[in-house]
């Protein structure tokens, strides 16, 4: 293993001529405004490059010890001088070609900061609003993808009713233990890969509701716990009003009144069942 040993020119399972041989990620950063409008920046190639002149996003090859985030990181810093702080992974799309895979990998930013070229591989690097990025000249891989990408540039958080949950998951003697019915359940959940239906990996903010006797479990990392001092569907909704109002929100839940509930405020919801058969 060695830096800048995925540097060089390999062949797809579809004939098509890619840089990096071991597979290449780039960094898509996503700002959303204060009317939820997203920006995302963007980088125009120099003239001499591969695709010179067209519009993309920062990344490269990827070296055989790094993953997509580590690459896209690194490139980052590379092209743009753009350090991770304050970034939040939202998600990974993979660009699978055959023996040859392009990973975007999807980060939000809290502001839309400073970033011009620190390398000669750009030209300009630049905030674009969403409306206005089609009508670029982009990169024709980025071009092929941005139809679906654009679709999962909404941060998301997955609210979990957890009570409702464990009562779904039925484990043996799980009503005797609720404190441990709970921690059990919010362990498995942080060690599980969420599916998503455009991202390859997904990581959704997840924010689980403890109530009554399982008030007092820990949150695992990866996972935001809310101990409810009275009523969990109480303490779901003040969770749903809090959110951003360009921010997806999911409440797995089977309660009825609850649904009905976080629904008028926006909130979307899928039964204890879309969770439990992922685990």
């Amino acid at each position: 293993m060695a830096a800048k040993d995925g540097d060089g020119w390999t062949e797809c399972a579809l004939g098509h001529r890619h840089w990096g041989v071991h597979g290449a990620s780039g960094l898509l950063a996503v700002h959303h405004d204060d009317s939820g409008t997203p920006h995302v920046l963007m980088q125009k190639r120099s003239w001499w490059s591969h695709h010179g002149g067209t519009w993309g996003l920062p990344g490269g090859a990827r070296d055989s010890h790094e993953d997509a985030v580590a690459t896209a990181l690194r490139e980052a810093r590379e092209e743009a001088a753009l350090h991770g702080d304050g970034l939040r992974v939202l998600g990974v799309y993979l660009d699978d070609h055959g023996g040859w895979a392009f990973e975007t990998v999807i980060v939000e930013s809290p502001e839309r900061f400073h970033a011009a070229p620190a390398n000669s591989e750009s030209s300009e690097l630049r905030w674009v609003p969403l409306p206005d990025i089609a009508s670029k000249k982009l990169h024709p891989g980025f071009a092929d993808s941005w139809p679906e990408i654009q679709g999962a540039l909404r941060p998301e958080t997955v609210v979990l009713d957890v009570a409702n949950i464990v009562g779904a998951r039925a484990e043996h003697g799980w009503w005797k233990d609720r404190l441990g019915a709970a921690s059990k359940l919010l362990r498995d959940v942080a060690q599980l890969r969420l599916t998503h239906p455009v991202l390859d990996q997904w990581y959704p903010r997840i924010v689980a509701v403890v109530e009554g006797a399982a008030r007092e479990a820990t949150a695992p990392e990866g996972i935001e716990v809310v101990a409810a001092l009275g009523s969990g569907d109480d303490a779901i909704v003040d969770v749903v009003r809090q959110a951003r109002t360009w921010e997806r929100v999911r409440v797995v839940t089977a309660d009825r009144g609850l649904r009905d509930r976080v629904t008028e405020l926006g909130a979307e919801t899928v039964g204890p069942r879309w969770l439990l058969s992922q685990l």
